[in-house]
């Protein structure tokens, strides 16, 4: 299980990030049920954990707007299991989509410090 908080009425959950080369990094990350990717995290930690670039991808944002992203690879530790995670470079608050919740029981307490938990189907 996938343990986190609700903090400022975001649901949070820090989860463990690795490159090829074994850089890795704790990332607190929101849970976005309207980003129906995998994960986002900034361009800046994308070259910290030297994740390596595999293509460009055209998406769409929340406002409508059409952009070009950087998609790279890296591992995600999840519930204790390694999944290799395609990572969309933006310079925004790292977000965790529900393509990455898919098979998941999903709760939250919404009120300040309230519990998150992620539990597999």
């Amino acid at each position: 299980m996938i343990t986190g908080t609700v903090s400022r009425r975001h649901a949070l959950v820090s989860l463990v990030v690795r490159g090829p080369q074994g850089h890795s990094a704790l990332v607190e990350f929101v849970i976005d049920t309207g980003f129906t990717g995998v994960l986002t995290l900034p361009a800046d930690a994308c070259a910290a954990l030297h994740l390596p670039f595999a293509r460009y991808q055209p998406s769409g944002l929340a406002d409508g707007s059409q952009v070009m992203l950087d998609v790279y690879e890296a591992t995600l530790l999840w519930d204790g299991e390694e999944r290799p995670v395609e990572v969309l470079a933006m310079d925004s608050a790292p977000l965790i989509g529900m393509t990455a919740l898919d098979g998941s029981d999903v709760r939250l307490q919404v009120t300040e410090d309230g519990l998150v938990t992620i539990k597999p189907l």
